[in-house]
This record gives structure tokens, sequence and C-alpha cells, in this order.
């Protein structure tokens, strides 16, 4: 920019982590651009809402989120207002019709070039569109500017999806999947655990994918083995594991490797075949069970998270009780319940028999219940053991009470860890004694 104030831009990102990672890329870009990065959009002259679409709740708090930031346009700094993401990839032309107030929409394959569209709307009155193919995969060439807290990170493995479940829009908003070099994201973690990080959380839509696409076919065994070896790293997580990709390899590794957190998140869906086979899935029941069973007895200390829909098209009361049943005879330490969303463009959303919303909601429910009793009996086992734990700041509710997460507990999406005694600084990764439990969380005691 030739000015010499700097204007101030704001970022809103929704959705996944992997959301997250494409937002902080954008940062990045806008920062080198000499723009001034504000979290407070009352004093930014440009917001951007990095939006997800994924299921309905999603668009509609995209959607909320738009137009409440649309209403500050006229009563604050902010110039401009862009939509990023997977919202505008999906949905341009409506949106461009509904939300004259929005200056620049982008999607999914356009936004490394954030700065430069910024740069084309100077002058410009006109509303404009940059969507196109969603064939975009970041590198080591763009800068990123972090926004979480400096002891963890996402590394962001992969791109795209190529498994073409019937109930999801990802292929047609990220493109097929597509990898990562391996040396790359090396580097990646070396940049940012020489910045403080010792948390990797690994993502992509399918981890258990990664490396198949590229010459010499690297696996995922072979990246955690290149990231475990970086000094400074003291946890790596898996998540999003799709069940059919976890090798015998994969669970040496996670058993064998220190780094490597005794976690795994292993999204399922359902257990019925029926259900699995309308869903496209590629594994049963049979093959489901069977997992679940061998990695409890290779890795006996090990935190299952799963994520399940309920309410899919043609999912009957025997479906459903199958489901439940499963849920408490497997034992999962976390698990997500989705009601199904009907989104148009799917095969799922044309199929015949599709569930009442009353019904939805019923299942979910019944379902969450049995899970907090699931999940308040697998935290009762863990009393009196001790935990590593990263101290994350003070209770939200008490400043006399430390607050962090054991390697058993992902950001954002799991419970938290309470510290009843002992002190540490926010980042310190502390053994903790746990003497207690809710339904989500533990509470403990720092060993010395």
């Amino acid at each position: 920019m030739s000015n010499a104030v700097k204007e101030k831009i704001s970022m809103v990102s929704l959705g996944c982590p992997k959301n997250l990672v494409d937002a902080e890329v954008m940062l990045g870009c806008l920062a080198k651009d000499r723009y001034e990065i504000t979290t407070d959009e009352r004093e930014a002259d440009i917001i951007i809402v990095n939006t997800c679409s994924f299921i309905k709740e999603a668009k509609q708090e995209s959607i909320d989120t738009i137009l409440d930031l649309a209403d500050r346009k006229h009563d604050a700094n902010c110039r401009l207002l862009i939509v990023t993401g997977c919202l505008p990839q999906r949905y341009q032309e409506e949106l461009a019709r509904e939300l004259p107030e929005v200056d620049i929409f982008v999607g999914t394959g356009d936004y490394p070039r954030i700065a430069e569209i910024i740069a084309e709307k100077q002058g410009r009155e006109e509303q404009i569109r940059y969507v196109g193919d969603p064939n975009f995969i970041y590198d080591e060439t763009l800068p990123r500017l972090k926004s979480s807290p400096a002891y963890t990170a996402y590394l962001k493995i992969a791109e795209g999806c190529s498994n073409c479940c019937s109930y999801c829009v990802i292929p047609s908003l990220r493109g097929a999947f597509r990898s990562r070099p391996l040396a790359e994201l090396v580097r990646e973690a070396r940049e940012l655990a020489a910045g403080g990080v010792k948390e990797l959380n690994l993502i992509a839509q399918d981890i258990t994918a990664y490396g198949r696409d590229l010459p010499g076919r690297p696996t995922l065994e072979t990246l955690i083995g290149e990231l475990a070896a970086i000094e400074g790293i003291r946890w790596i997580r898996l998540l999003y594991a799709y069940p059919d990709g976890i090798t015998n390899s994969l669970i040496e590794t996670i058993r064998n490797e220190p780094k490597v957190c005794k976690y795994l998140d292993l999204p399922i869906q359902h257990i019925s075949d029926p259900v699995l086979k309308r869903m496209n899935r590629r594994s049963g029941e049979a093959e489901i069970r069977a997992l679940v069973a061998k990695l409890k007895e290779e890795i006996p200390d090990i935190a299952l998270r799963t994520s399940l829909i309920v309410g899919f098209p043609g999912e009957t009361d025997e479906d459903f009780r199958t489901l439940l049943h499963f849920v408490e005879e497997a034992q999962f330490d976390r698990l997500g319940v989705f009601c199904y969303s009907r989104e148009e463009g799917t095969p799922a959303a044309e199929m015949p028999d599709q569930v009442s919303e009353r019904v939805k909601r019923e299942r979910h429910k019944k379902l969450m219940r049995t899970q907090a009793r699931v999940s308040f009996k697998r935290n009762r086992r863990l009393i009196d053991t001790v935990e590593e734990v990263v101290v994350e700041g003070y209770s939200e509710e008490t400043e006399l009470l430390l607050r962090g997460r054991s390697s058993r507990q992902a950001p954002d999406i799991d419970g938290q860890v309470y510290i009843t005694a002992g002190t540490a600084n926010v980042g310190d990764i502390v053994r903790l004694r746990i003497t207690d439990s809710s339904d989500y969380d533990l509470i403990g005691e720092i060993v010395s």
C-alpha cells in the first residue's frame, strides 16, 4: 500500500480448524502487505468473515455473523466487508443477490490472493466476486499469522476430500484430496516449534489418506516420525482419521512414539450397516467394531473420539437402537452427535424416507444423554492417575483456579482440566494427579 497510514483489518473465522488455518494464511498475507491486524471489529477499516457451509447450522451462523457485521459497517469505521471461504464457494450467486452490503466474495481457491483482491477493489463501487475452482493448497511460500495460543498449532497436512460420502458437500467446496509435500510440512512444523509451539494437531478431511497422491507415497507414519524428531514438539495429536485407513503400522506408531498423544479422532458416523451403506461409507459394522476393539487392546490407555449422525434418510428405530447400544458398548471417551442436515447437491438429499426434525432432535438428545453417562464413567477411571496437562490460563469462573487440557483432550472440542493445587505458567506442560471429575471435565493437582 502507498498510504503512510496502515488500514486496519479484522478477521472473524467460523467453522472447523481447517478453516482457521486458511484464515491465518490470509492474515499472514495481509500483514506482509503492511495492513495492521486488529481483533476489534469496531476499529477495523476492513472486516473479513471466513465462513463455513458444511451443514445448515454452520450456514446460519455464517449468515447471522455477516448480517451483524453489515449493520456494524454502517455505524463504524468499516469501509469494506469481505466474505470468504465455503459459503461463497457454494452460493455465490444467491449471496450476491441477498447481501448487497458485502463488497467482495472470495472462494476457497482464491483466498491467498486476498491482498491483491482488496487492491483491485480500490475505486470500484460494484460488488466483486472471486470464486474459481477449489483446487488451491497453500505451501511454505505463503506467510501464516497464527492466531491460536503460542504453545499449540494446527498443521493442515492435506486439502480436499475424495471419499464422497453421500451426505457431504466438502468435495465440491474443497476439491479432490491432495497432500502437502512431506518436506514442506516438516519445515513448517520446525518454524512453529521455533516460535514456541509444543502441541501439533494434524488436520485434514482424512489424515489417513496422507501421501497416497505424492511421489514415493509417503505415509502418515513417515510424517509422524519426521515431526517427532523436531526439538520442542512435545505432543502430536491425530484428528479426523478415516476408519478404513487405520493400519497396523499406524496403530504401532501411536502406541510406540512417546510424542504421539494416546488419542485418536475416529469419525464413524453410524454403526448400522444399512445406514452406512446409504452414507457411502467404506467400513461396515463388523469392521468398525473390530477396529475399536483392536485400538483398545493394542493401546489400553487410548482416548477415542468419534462423531455420529442421527436422522439420516431411512434411519429406522431399529437402526437407532443399534447405534445407541453400540455407544454404550464401545465406551468412547469423547463423542459428538449431529442431526442429519439435508444439503442440496448431495445424493442423500434426494433419498426417500427423510426423517422429521422432531425425531432427529429426540434421537440426538437420547444419544447425548447416554454418552454423558459413558463419559462420566470414563473420567472416573482416571482418578488417582497422573496425566500430562498443558496449562491454558485461569478458570472462566475464578482466577483462583488454573485450567488446562490433558493429552487426552483436543483444543476447543473436548473438556478441560481444573487445577486446584500447584503453580505453573501458561503453556507449561505439567504432570497432574487427577483427584475428581465431572461428565466432561477433570480436576487435579500438579505433581512436583
